[in-house]
């Protein structure tokens, strides 16, 4: 991984086609969310299979608490397409078939020419892309346990969200005076 992707720095925001063939910017899908990002060698890794399979259980989870998911894998749209499906995913899988994300971060796993996959690797991102976490995955034992996922989500979206402990220095008041800047969701035009 390239030196200066780093917890507090800015992740790449990377513009590639989903499983849909709609192209698809990371800070788009992320919102004003904490994102968990995998980078993937691809459909051909068991590795990944059983990885993805525990995202998808974990996935109801992740979409009540205001979280985003993406993977990016060298995949070309058909294979992404299929690799999503195999594992029960229902977040975007962005292709990456001319391996723009794996030059570019300098993850290139040079062990398996045959494939030239990305070596993997599981990222927690704060809103803005701000890197939270890194996981490497070219080993499975060091990509994130839902446990490990679930303590850096944690502390993540405490960090960003001003109203985490409703506890908290003003924020009774601020809602009682009809301020909701503060509160995650309840400032948007829509909640009305």
């Amino acid at each position: 991984m390239r030196a200066d992707i780093v917890p507090g720095s800015a992740f790449p925001d990377y513009e590639l086609p989903d499983q849909e063939n709609i192209s698809r910017r990371l800070s788009e899908i992320q919102g004003d969310d904490p994102l968990i990002l995998t980078l993937a060698r691809g459909h051909y890794c068991p590795k990944e299979h059983l990885q993805h399979r525990d995202l998808a259980a974990l996935y109801p989870k992740i979409a009540v608490a205001y979280t985003k998911i993406a993977t990016i894998s060298t995949d070309p749209h058909h294979t992404s397409q299929e690799f999503r499906l195999a594992v029960g995913a229902q977040w975007p899988f962005l292709s990456d078939p001319e391996r723009v994300a794996q030059k570019d971060l300098d993850i290139k796993e040079y062990t398996d020419p045959e494939n030239d996959p990305m070596i993997p690797h599981t990222l927690v991102l704060k809103p803005g892309l701000v890197v939270h976490s890194i996981y490497n995955g070219y080993w499975f034992w060091g990509r994130p346990s839902v446990s490990e996922l679930w303590r850096d989500l944690r502390d993540a979206s405490r960090a960003i969200r001003p109203d985490w402990d409703l506890a908290g220095p003003g924020l009774q008041d601020a809602w009682s005076a009809g301020d909701r800047s503060q509160f995650h969701g309840w400032n948007r035009a829509d909640r009305g």
